[in-house]
């Protein structure tokens, strides 16, 4: 049988192979609007089987054609934006598995419907972000997991490009949340494991937890009332934006001080000596809702076993609710010219470290070992300090001195001169009065009061949130109450008490 020899074409769009005057075998055809080029082979005058089209930009593809058209396996490369793409390809789109590479370093490898990511697939984006699992439409849709940049990790449900439905979102700093998940935040049931503690199990909106604690309360009301070296206890509520009970909420950690009242003083009649006895407070002192500003006293818990404590003592602490306007220096429930005090330190470090009050507080004197109250946690929205008694104060306490040196610069009011305008006098007297506040009991013998003991008189409890790092971000704002410390009960008249109960 004779060999079928090869007909050669050329004219001005093709050079190639021809049998019966159509294209055949290998050829190279240029479009009429030379925009296209396409070098391959050619079965009954179509593209059929591999071949390269080029365009004039740069672009190209290059694998397999069927019948005219891009069919099968294939390398697509887009020079404008640097896109390359290799796999499966029907009617000329992306369609079926393939890998697809952008110029921003963004890496796609997984199925394709008509030049759309639809189907399962590894997806890693131009942050270095990875995400694994199904997609529609170009979006992540259905189940999948996504590792972030920052260390998060997330495993659930999508919903076009966006977290929904049941998920576990692991982050970087230890924290947990698994629950509902609604346009990419916790929306419905669900429970954060929180790094520093922290455990909220209850409903979600919108990010944020909605019966999570909004405030600190100190249980028992504004006023607490104690006797001299009668341990002591406060309870801790943590609230909801409307005053409910946080059930839901446990592990926050709460921080107990207590402070001490810094007397005004009027720059103008207050001696130098007693300006610079202020100088040597280095504590900023910190503001408190009862209208006055307060620096630390040290607060210990009770060491069982001491000598020093009587052990005897009741540990209940008289708790007097009382509204806020009436726990101001005049408080009807203390004694004329009894001394006030506000609330604790600023700054105190997490989990029972040393607090202000004996960190350089005072210039040029050695530092007292009184180590504060153990931080509480918070267990289904509570906690509870127990055993508490005031420590005494430090070497030189200066507020204890400013406060004896101002009772030394108040005079007794003299006769009036006749030339004294009616009233002046009077009024001097009095400011210099309100500038002590009631800063210490007047009927206290001086004989009795030591510098190293607990002198009677109201203090400031202050509770605060130092969970570290922050729940959500936020720290609740720290809860005050007065405490009013009664000289302590004598044997003699806990006798008349008891006889006097007994009859």
């Amino acid at each position: 049988m004779a060999a079928v020899k090869k007909q050669i074409r050329n004219s001005r769009y093709y050079v190639g192979e021809v049998n019966n005057l159509t294209r055949n075998g290998f050829g190279v055809y240029v479009y009429p609007n030379s925009f296209f080029r396409y070098e391959g082979e050619w079965t009954k005058g179509e593209k059929h089987g591999h071949g390269k089209l080029l365009m004039k930009d740069g672009s190209y593809y290059e694998g397999e054609f069927a019948r005219g058209e891009i069919e099968g396996n294939g390398s697509r490369f887009w020079a404008k934006t640097g896109v390359s793409y290799s796999g499966q390809f029907s009617g000329g789109e992306l369609h079926g598995y393939g890998v697809m590479q952008k110029g921003n370093g963004e890496r796609y490898e997984g199925e394709f419907s008509y030049g759309l990511r639809d189907g399962n697939g590894f997806l890693v984006d131009k942050d270095e972000q990875t995400y694994e699992g199904s997609f529609h439409q170009n979006k992540r849709h259905g189940e999948g997991q996504m590792h972030y940049r920052n260390g998060d990790q997330y495993e659930g449900g999508w919903l076009l490009d966006q977290q929904q439905g049941h998920g576990v979102m692991r982050f970087g700093d230890g924290s947990v949340y698994e629950g509902q998940w609604r346009n990419n935040l916790f929306n419905g049931q669900g429970t954060m494991i929180h790094c520093s503690g922290i455990i909220y199990e209850g409903v979600w909106t919108n990010g944020r937890p909605l019966g999570g604690a909004s405030k600190v309360v100190i249980e028992g009301g504004d006023v607490l009332e104690v006797f001299q070296e009668t341990p002591f206890c406060v309870e801790v509520q943590l609230q909801t934006e409307v005053g409910e009970k946080a059930t839901g909420e446990n592990g926050r950690v709460l921080q107990i001080s207590t402070a001490i009242r810094l007397c005004g003083l009027s720059l103008s009649t207050t001696p130098a000596s007693l300006l610079k006895m202020m100088e040597d407070i280095k504590e900023t002192p910190i503001p408190t809702p009862f209208g006055f500003q307060v620096v630390s006293y040290p607060l210990m818990e009770r060491a069982f076993g001491s000598q020093v404590i009587d052990t005897a003592a009741p540990l209940a602490v008289a708790a007097v609710a009382a509204k806020s306007g009436s726990a101001q220096a005049d408080s009807p429930l203390l004694l004329e010219g009894e001394w006030e005090s506000g609330s604790g330190s600023d700054g105190l470090p997490l989990m029972g470290g040393t607090p202000s009050y004996l960190d350089g507080l005072f210039a040029g004197q050695e530092e007292d070992s009184t180590p504060p109250p153990a931080n509480q946690r918070v267990l289904e929205g509570q906690a509870k300090f127990q055993n508490l008694l005031l420590a005494p104060p430090p070497h030189d306490f200066i507020p204890y001195q400013l406060m004896d040196e101002l009772k030394r610069n108040i005079k007794k009011p003299s006769n009036r001169a006749p030339t004294d305008r009616p009233g002046l006098s009077q009024e001097k007297n009095s400011e210099r009065r309100s500038s002590t506040g009631s800063c210490f009991t007047s009927n206290i013998k001086k004989s009795s009061i030591d510098s190293r003991s607990v002198r009677p008189g109201e203090y400031v409890i202050m509770v605060k949130d130092v969970t570290n790092p922050p729940f959500q971000g936020q720290t609740l704002p720290p809860a005050f109450a007065l405490l009013r410390l009664f000289p302590a009960k004598t044997k003699s008249k806990n006798s008349q008490t008891d006889k006097t109960k007994s009859k």
